[in-house]
């Protein structure tokens, strides 16, 4: 399942980038290791962005439980290895607490999730410098490859992508505005900067990853008998074993 997000993404990028970018590297992967693709799924956390027009952001009980219906029903198709590739920042904390919510009953499948990947060291060295976390020089490289005729280069210095920097916290400490108090803009970085090789490079990497990740869950036999045995003990937590 690519997950995404509608949200607006600097003056440059489509507001479905994150679902746009995430769906190419998922599809590429799948043409080199074989898995069922879900379809365009954007049902996740974006209250982040709620100040800027195209902004799609469901409530919270609503996120989590389409999320649910959705695997259930993916479940009861066949599937009974769901992998949650993200593709949008802002459900970085959402999946992982969505997965770890599979334990509350029992399922006859297995969620797994695969965050947001880091761009690895070496490539074409970056031309931009600072922040690069939402359509600057990364993100609008890899759409550069995933859907070009979708960027608009030329549009990409009309607004600011510079950290504003309006609250200042030690690191650990965290609260919900913090984006918006750095990125007013909803924007951070140089989209700019961005090439078609750094897209490429970049692009290779996450699909790399994504092919490891479907080899690696379709060798899992183990997850699910775990998971079986979790609740058969959690019926009983008193008969439980030290």
């Amino acid at each position: 399942m690519p997950f995404g997000i509608v949200e607006k993404h600097g003056p440059h990028l489509p507001l479905g980038t994150d679902l746009l970018k995430v769906r190419f590297a998922v599809l590429q992967a799948a043409q080199r290791e074989y898995a069922v693709v879900f379809p365009e799924y954007y049902f996740g956390q974006i209250f982040e962005a709620q100040h800027e027009p195209g902004t799609i952001a469901y409530s919270t009980h609503l996120q989590l439980e389409l999320l649910q219906e959705t695997t259930d029903e993916m479940s009861r198709n066949g599937c009974k290895k769901i992998i949650i590739v993200n593709g949008h920042g802002g459900n970085e904390n959402l999946l992982p607490f969505f997965a770890q919510t599979q334990l509350e009953k029992l399922h006859d499948y297995v969620v797994y999730v695969l965050p947001i990947l880091e761009a690895p060291p070496g490539g074409p060295p970056k031309q931009s410098s600072g922040p690069d976390m939402h359509a600057g020089e990364s993100e609008t490289s890899k759409m550069l490859i995933a859907r070009p005729d979708l960027v608009h280069m030329d549009r990409a210095d009309r607004e600011s992508g510079a950290d504003q920097a309006r609250v200042k916290h030690p690191d650990d400490l965290y609260t919900a505005i913090w984006w918006y108090a750095r990125f007013p803009n909803h924007y951070s970085g140089q989209g700019s900067a961005a090439t078609k090789e750094r897209g490429e490079f970049e692009m290779r990497h996450w699909e790399n990853a994504i092919v490891e990740a479907i080899r690696a869950v379709k060798s899992d036999q183990t997850s699910l008998q775990l998971q079986s045995e979790f609740f058969e003990k959690a019926k009983h937590p008193l008969d439980t074993h030290p």
